[in-house]
């Protein structure tokens, strides 16, 4: 009996070794890439990491639904009971805020200087997520905010045969279709759909720099020229489907498709869906006025304070910021790569055209989705945007996205 138990105690123990081990190699990646696009992009970037990290073992933390919001409400949850996965992600820029402020993530600068990331992304996007002089993420891709998508079929039949490269020259089209019997033109959804084609207008207005400056403090919310977007803008707005606020934006996609819209603003997600669905009879063009100026935003990854997995977290960030892992991650997703260095050849042709793009246009971030502001003021002028749908006040909607700004002043 003696001799079985100390048996069975070496047992135990050789399993709770074998068990420590197997689990020190897990690396918990942790997203809401749980189908779709998004799902083969993950599924890429996993394999690649197998082939860059062998040492390690990939541990998928995804949680489907609500487009993230599932995801953030469970991550909270245990960053504040000190269990956080070996990675999370993020949008890149000052979406970010809330986490290093909360001290829950880790500065790795010193990674960018050793994986070769300073050069390899373009200075506009280190100085977008550069804090305080720190780096705290590692963009896995790139999406362009500000592109307007059409139905060649529908602009044709109103005449248009050029895109639009003003804002009044769009109005004039939108015109056009409306005189053709296209009641509501400009198909829109609600919520964050509805600031993203806010910030198009302030481009449009503002230009690049003031429009940056809306962000950093350095442009007025007060100004006149924020009073005459905001006027632009409820234009717009008269050009819209009714049912805007209760819509998702693949519910406003689907007026495109069916022939009762002619335009919509949205990120270059939509080529992918779009290609997805099938329909193929689709145009896009850089929302009219934005010009050379490249709104961007990214999905990114952390390296969280207390990660259980140092050295496979940086394995698989590492994996992430470089050339083999952002082309086998955003040819599947539809989006493009943070690097200016990895060849556009096997991308198709609106990729490649955004890939072109990024290298040489003025790069500014959305805050639509995370990348100039943070999630609270964020989630501040969804709500303010909201209610403008409703009411149509610019001055209160004016007034309330200055109060936005005084209030989260210095807390990017």
């Amino acid at each position: 009996m003696a001799a079985l138990a100390v048996a069975a105690l070496f047992s135990a123990s050789a399993c709770s070794a074998d068990e420590t081990a197997a689990a020190s190699k897990d690396v918990e990646v942790f997203t809401w890439w749980a189908d779709g696009g998004e799902k083969a992009g993950l599924d890429g970037l996993v394999a690649q990491f197998g082939t860059s990290c062998a040492d390690y073992k990939f541990v998928n933390g995804a949680v489907a639904g609500g487009a993230g919001t599932n995801a953030k409400a469970v991550l909270a949850s245990r960053l504040q009971t000190n269990d956080p996965p070996s990675t999370f992600q993020a949008h890149a820029g000052a979406e970010l805020s809330d986490y290093i402020n909360a001290g829950q993530v880790e500065d790795i600068s010193a990674e960018y200087a050793t994986w070769g990331l300073t050069s390899a992304f373009p200075k506009g996007l280190i100085d977008n997520i550069t804090v305080d002089g720190k780096i705290y993420s590692v963009p896995a891709n790139i999406h362009r905010a500000n592109v307007l998508w059409s139905n060649k079929t529908v602009t044709a039949k109103a005449g248009i045969t050029k895109d639009a490269d003003t804002l009044d020259g769009f109005i004039a089209d939108l015109d056009k279709l409306k005189a053709g019997g296209v009641a509501a033109p400009l198909a829109l959804g609600k919520d964050w759909t509805q600031v993203m084609l806010l910030e198009a207008v302030l481009i449009s207005d503002l230009g690049a720099d003031k429009f940056t400056g809306l962000w950093n403090g350095s442009t007025d919310w007060k100004g006149a020229d924020v009073t005459a977007s905001i006027e632009k803008f409820k234009k717009l707005l008269t050009y819209t489907n009714k049912d805007r606020d209760t819509l998702d934006w693949t519910d406003a996609e689907k007026s495109i498709m069916e022939g009762k819209a002619a335009y919509q603003l949205m990120g270059d997600w939509e080529a992918a869906d779009l290609d997805a669905k099938g329909f193929k009879d689709y145009g896009y063009s850089v929302f009219p006025g934005n010009g050379s100026t490249f709104q961007w935003l990214a999905d990114a990854f952390v390296l969280p304070k207390g990660a259980k997995n140092v050295d496979g977290t940086k394995c698989w960030l590492k994996t992430v910021g470089s050339a083999e892992g952002q082309k086998a991650f955003n040819s599947k997703k539809g989006s493009i790569p943070a690097r200016t260095d990895v060849s556009s050849d096997g991308f198709p042709a609106y990729q490649q055209a955004a890939m072109a793009d990024w290298k040489s246009a003025k790069q500014v971030p959305s805050c639509a989705h995370g990348a100039a502001c943070s999630q609270g003021f964020q989630g501040a002028i969804v709500s303010a945007a909201g209610k403008f749908s409703s009411d149509g006040n610019v001055a209160a909607l004016q007034a309330a996205l200055a109060a936005v700004a005084a209030q989260f002043a210095g807390k990017k």
